[in-house]
């Protein structure tokens, strides 16, 4: 079931929380609209493209889409890409690092063509226009992807933060967290292994303070509103992750 995020002057965000099914690992996936222009935030692979597609038509015809963004590679984010590339007139947004690798999941026969259908954006990111707004695509390398990015609408106030803040749970993920402390359980493991370390996570967490945020939503699991979001920086900006962890031990031949 769609869930509006925000709702006001033409302007909506839109979350789907509930589209995976069978052993996919759940996912969040986002539609932004302004006047007659749209974007699909890490739209996922082949468990959620039928079911969105179907879901978006309640919004906009998804053939007229804009613009799909994709916060990084993996195939939660993106391996769905033929099929929104053969069936829509979108323009793919994703960091120069993996534009070259992309066509790996396209068909051959669009050749040279399919450059012309993607953005790639620069390491510092940039903005990009919608509608009568333009979206913040900012950094997040190394967190946990090489070329990383995530969305901030300055509409709404909302980052949509990728990875950064995911969480595994087994309730609804339309629900924001309301207990901060016993939220942390559900994202320990991962961000002490997918983010590379202490040194990015800090990084980040001082480039988002300078937002003005009503909400961070991840692309797993529950978002953050109000005291929590502070939680949430506090703790991630202290975390040793990734790279901190290692030892010897884990370089070992079997």
């Amino acid at each position: 079931m769609p869930i509006e995020l925000y709702n006001n002057d033409g302007h909506r965000c839109i979350a789907f929380s509930d589209l995976v099914e069978g052993e996919g690992v759940q996912s969040n996936q986002f539609l932004i609209l302004d006047d007659d222009q749209s974007i699909i935030l890490d739209p996922g692979g082949q468990l959620t493209f039928s079911a969105l597609t179907l879901a978006l038509r309640d919004f906009i015809n998804p053939k007229h889409l804009t613009y799909i963004f994709a916060s990084h590679q993996d195939p939660d984010i993106i391996a769905s890409l033929e099929s929104w590339i053969t069936r829509t007139e979108a323009t793919v947004v994703c960091s120069k690092l993996w534009t070259r690798f992309f066509p790996h999941l396209v068909p051959s026969y669009m050749g040279d063509k399919l450059s012309e259908r993607f953005l790639s954006v620069a390491d510092p990111g940039q903005l990009l226009p919608l509608g009568n707004t333009a979206l913040k695509i900012i950094p997040a390398h190394f967190l946990h992807s090489v070329g990383n990015f995530q969305i901030y609408d300055p509409v709404s106030k909302i980052l949509f933060s990728g990875d950064m803040g995911a969480s595994i749970v087994d309730d609804s993920a339309e629900l924001a967290v309301d207990n901060f402390e016993a939220h942390i359980l559900s994202m320990l493991g991962f961000h002490k292994r997918y983010m590379v370390n202490n040194k990015a996570c800090q990084l980040w967490v001082n480039m988002v303070r300078n937002l003005d945020l009503n909400m961070i939503v991840p692309q797993h699991g529950r978002p953050f509103t109000g005291e929590n979001i502070k939680l949430f920086l506090n703790w991630i900006s202290g975390l040793q992750c990734g790279t901190d962890l290692l030892t010897e031990k884990n370089y070992r031949i079997p």
